[in-house]
């Protein structure tokens, strides 16, 4: 099979074998068959955040396509507090392989807040933690409880809590190096509407705020932020839409960097950046080794805009090397397309492209967001 066609970007030649196993059970079985056989092996949920190599993978790709959300009675378990949860909340259940969007639009018909402003993110809801997807001031860090992870080493489903999975800005020990399968998620959300409207978590993000028309820590009816948030996605092209050239992506390819403030101090003054949170960890620990030393920082640390960096290095929208079929979005400057038949090879050579341009200009070293299978950047 063609692992093009599992993949958003649609790029990437044949694995030798593919499994799509329909339960729970069937998943864990087939997973841990695969680690038995000694071959190389591969997990892919919805394929929205990876770019596979043209030569393929040579073993086995366990394509997650489980699927259920279910509500977790109370008694079960502690419910861990997301940001904004209100006097009531609500535990639920998620397959890995159920699609990520559909998880949010669960919640918000029922009137759950907590992870509506990730509305329209593709992908699976098991690979939602190994990044720490966000978007609009909402991580979904924020409102996960726990894991049920199937662990490589010891060949048995283990609970992690949210806390252990050293959770920072798009990365967790997962991305990491801790190998093995998320089968379930678990989310803690708010449910305090009462019989009113439900409303939304405070707005922390200010492009979000004026597309509503309020103000920062504004609360809004969660359907109408859904709405906004699924509206303002589509204007970049990052809603999947096999129509829509620009939507044949990887998502944001490169991630925002975080640097020294005094290293930020020698960049123009109009490039924005902005404070990180002062306990957010520079380095995920893996599980089970010990936490390392925290870094002695002679400096605070802030978060730079990739894009800005990308467009004043003069690398627009819709840019395309000379005789490529990749190309920068015409609506995202951080999305790499395939504007259709490119190869892997062609959006890895515009990454690295784009990555020597702004280190040449700012001495800057962007780094992607999607996982590389046989791909080098």
């Amino acid at each position: 099979m063609r692992l093009a066609d599992l993949t958003t970007l649609r790029v990437g030649g044949d694995a030798d074998v593919v499994v799509e196993p329909a339960t729970e059970a069937e998943l864990v079985e087939a997973t841990r068959d695969a680690w038995d056989s000694g071959d190389e092996w591969l997990i892919l949920g919805g394929g929205s955040n990876v770019v596979v190599g043209d030569e393929g993978f040579e073993g086995t790709v366990i394509h997650v396509v489980t699927r259920g959300i279910e509500r977790v009675p109370a008694g079960e378990a502690s419910l861990r507090p997301s940001a904004y949860l209100g006097e009531r909340g609500v535990r639920l259940r998620v397959q890995a392989g159920e699609p990520w969007d559909d998880v949010v639009a669960h919640a918000v018909a029922n009137g759950w807040a907590g992870i509506e402003a990730l509305s329209g993110i593709p992908g699976s809801a098991g690979a939602a933690p190994i990044q720490n997807i966000g978007a609009y001031g909402q991580e979904v860090g924020s409102s996960l409880v726990a894991i049920e992870f199937l662990d490589y080493l010891s060949g048995e489903v283990e609970r992690i809590p949210a806390p252990a999975l050293g959770l920072g800005y798009r990365s967790s020990v997962l991305k990491q190096g801790r190998q093995g399968l998320v089968v379930a998620i678990e989310l803690a959300l708010s449910d305090d509407a009462a019989g009113r409207r439900a409303l939304s978590h405070p707005i922390a993000y200010a492009q979000l705020a004026a597309a509503m028309g309020v103000r920062l820590g504004a609360r809004v009816p969660v359907d109408e932020l859904r709405q906004t948030v699924l509206e303002l996605r589509a204007s970049k092209g990052m809603i999947w839409d096999q129509s829509d050239p620009d939507s044949v992506s990887a998502g944001s390819f490169f991630t925002n960097p975080i640097v020294g403030e005094n290293f930020a101090r020698t960049l123009p003054r109009e490039a924005p950046r902005w404070p990180t949170a002062p306990d957010e960890p520079d380095i995920a620990v893996p599980l089970g080794l010990p936490a390392a030393e925290p870094a002695v920082r002679s400096d605070y640390r802030v978060k730079l805009s990739a894009a800005w960096l990308i467009e004043h290095a003069g690398i627009g929208r819709g840019f395309a090397l000379p005789g490529s079929r990749a190309a920068i979005s015409s609506k995202h400057t951080l999305a790499i397309v395939n504007r259709g038949g490119a190869t892997a090879e062609e959006v890895a050579e515009l990454a690295r492209y784009v990555q020597t341009r702004v280190f040449s200009e700012y001495g800057v070293r962007l780094q992607p967001e999607p996982v590389l299978v046989g791909v080098t950047l």
